[in-house]
């Protein structure tokens, strides 16, 4: 689940939605939360329960609450089992408030929660988070290393000042670029600028549908293309006076604004894809030539690096090749651009997009039917692809399904 961040937590209180039997096993049944189906003891919990969720790619501390995972060597991922049904995936981990000594709450005004050394922790608010309290990181370590959270140049100022920024006039400019840049003239250092994130670009990350099945009441048409298995990529041009401009390689929480700046891959594959596509030329000329872009502060490509050595599917790609593909074009004037519209602008200057699945996509009624859907073959080499992006036409909200076939042969 993403934080009001944008930024993926591990651990969080929830409320059990439901509890189902799980066909041929009886000492077993299947919890319900949001859209995750969880295998859970029988009779450990029932429907409104609080309850500590731990989701799949986590890895938990090797600490006496967690000694039963040490077989799993602490590491929580998806697990297929067979039935007579058909194959059940349980994915995450469920623990009561009892298996920490921990207290439970349950509000007459519908808040339920837990409560950790006199801490409250409800299901509702963004304390519900544990992620830090109980020192849950990725499964994968280098997963810790490329997706850490970075801060940029104005975080940075607000953590040096923190007692002062935390009162209600400097948390309300900080909300607000105007006033960010504003408290950067007397606030602001050097040393905040230096290797600092670009104020304006937004980080990638896409909520999962089981974080959100609410979504699937949403029966307008979306717009469903595949999700690629590699390393998010960041590309973006900025306006300067003059006729001048900044140019920015990223990853997803690194920038790369010096050329010998360590990268977590034996070679820079951001910026290799950077040279590959001659993107820093075609992005001058969008910015400063095309009309489309006429009076635009700033331009942004996102997509993923893809191909041998950057994440399990090397995509049918040989030796140490990469490519690009981009599922994102924004500007400062028209924001973030329909996906068909993305396709055929970026196309037709040789930048490589996402494939597109289908343009008028209705959602189904459960997470089940979105989740098989995603489950096919990818449109760049004909093997498993890892899922689905959807996102409305207006580009204004988006989500991922991740097939759970896919999780279970290659992140299982």
């Amino acid at each position: 689940m993403l934080n009001k961040e944008g930024i993926r937590e591990l651990c969080y209180v929830v409320t059990i939605d439901d509890i189902k039997p799980i066909a041929g096993k009886d000492r077993v049944e299947c919890a319900v939360v949001g859209g995750w189906t969880v295998m859970v003891r029988k009779d450990q919990f029932k429907p409104g329960d609080p309850a500590i969720y731990f989701e799949i790619d986590s890895k938990v501390p090797e600490t006496k609450p967690f000694e039963f995972l040490a077989q799993k060597k602490y590491k929580i991922k998806t697990q297929r089992y067979a039935t007579p049904e058909g194959p059940f995936f349980s994915q995450g981990l469920l623990m009561s408030a009892e298996d920490f000594d921990w207290g439970k709450i349950f509000n007459p005004d519908g808040y339920i929660g837990i409560v950790e050394n006199g801490k409250t922790h409800f299901v509702n608010d963004e304390s519900r988070f544990l992620t830090a309290a109980l020192g849950v990181t990725y499964a994968e370590a280098s997963d810790n290393q490329r997706k850490a959270a970075a801060a940029d140049k104005y975080k940075k100022m607000a953590q040096r000042h923190g007692k002062l920024f935390s009162h209600q006039p400097f948390r309300w400019l900080m909300k607000r670029t105007w006033g960010k840049k504003l408290l950067f003239i007397f606030f602001g250092k050097k040393k905040d600028k230096k290797s600092s994130w670009p104020y304006w670009v937004t980080k990638t990350d896409e909520e999962r549908v089981q974080n959100m099945p609410w979504i699937l009441n949403d029966k307008g048409y979306w717009i469903a293309t595949e999700k690629i298995d590699g390393s998010s990529t960041t590309f973006t041009i900025k306006r300067k006076p003059f006729g001048k401009y900044e140019f920015y390689v990223c990853s997803r929480n690194v920038c790369f604004d010096k050329p010998d700046k360590k990268c977590y891959y034996e070679t820079n594959i951001y910026t290799e894809m950077a040279d590959l596509y001659a993107i820093e030329g075609k992005m001058k000329h969008m910015l400063f030539m095309e009309d489309s872009f006429a009076d635009c502060e700033w331009i942004t490509i996102q997509g993923e690096t893809y191909g041998v050595g950057v994440q399990k599917r090397d995509y049918s790609l040989e030796d140490e090749d990469h490519e690009f593909a981009a599922f994102n074009l924004i500007d400062s004037k028209r924001g973030r651009w329909n996906s068909v519209d993305m396709v055929i602008y970026l196309e037709e200057r040789n930048i490589s997009c996402v494939p597109i699945v289908d343009t008028h996509y209705v959602l189904p009624d459960t997470v089940e039917e979105l989740l098989a859907y995603a489950t096919g073959d990818s449109a760049i080499d004909g093997k498993m692809r890892e899922g689905l992006v959807f996102r409305s036409p207006d580009a204004t909200r988006s989500f991922k399904a991740v097939s759970n076939e896919y999780l279970a042969k290659y992140h299982g």
